[in-house]
């Protein structure tokens, strides 16, 4: 017998859903306009497929940037896959929903958290604020390397969301 509705459960699998609408939005017809996604993931959550390397890096969380470079997006019912570009070395990566702990675009200021970060009490599933606009690269700590290959194309980043917290 149920004691309660669990609002906060309830609240996560609507909005992994909304997150897995728009992944197969955007493996049908590609990102729109100026829509790029920062996606924050558990490296550890024991469905997460990565490189050894990119997981002994990332031992606990990594953000990735879904916007300039990612092939083969592949959206599931339990987590998509996509290959991104680290260093001009393409990596496939899986990610469950449920290793999901922040989902950002920037380009519309919308932004979930699933869990919370670094101490922080957090409701299940509460909105966050998107990241502010970069600043001047002289009013910023350096947050990131970036290259652009000879092909034109951006790698993926991998940045904390700090860098864009006040």
């Amino acid at each position: 017998m149920t004691t309660g509705i669990n609002y906060g459960s309830l609240m996560h699998q609507a909005m992994r859903g909304l997150i897995r609408t728009v992944l197969e939005d955007v493996e049908r017809d590609g990102l729109p306009g100026d829509h790029h996604f920062f996606i924050t993931f558990d490296t550890a959550h024991p469905d997460v497929e990565i490189a050894d390397w990119l997981s002994d890096r990332y031992p606990g969380e990594m953000t990735v940037v879904m916007q300039h470079w990612f092939d083969n997006l592949d959206v599931g019912e339990d987590g998509f896959a996509v290959t991104l570009n680290f260093g001009d070395a393409p990596e496939r990566l899986y990610i469950p929903f449920d290793a999901i702990l922040t989902f950002v675009d920037p380009s519309v200021e919308f932004g979930l958290r699933f869990e919370s970060m670094e101490g922080e009490v957090a409701d299940d599933g509460a909105l966050v604020p998107a990241p502010r606009p970069v600043r001047e690269a002289k009013d910023r700590p350096k947050a990131r390397e970036t290259e652009v290959p000879a092909s034109g194309r951006k790698d993926a980043d991998v940045v904390s969301l700090d860098t864009f917290r006040k």
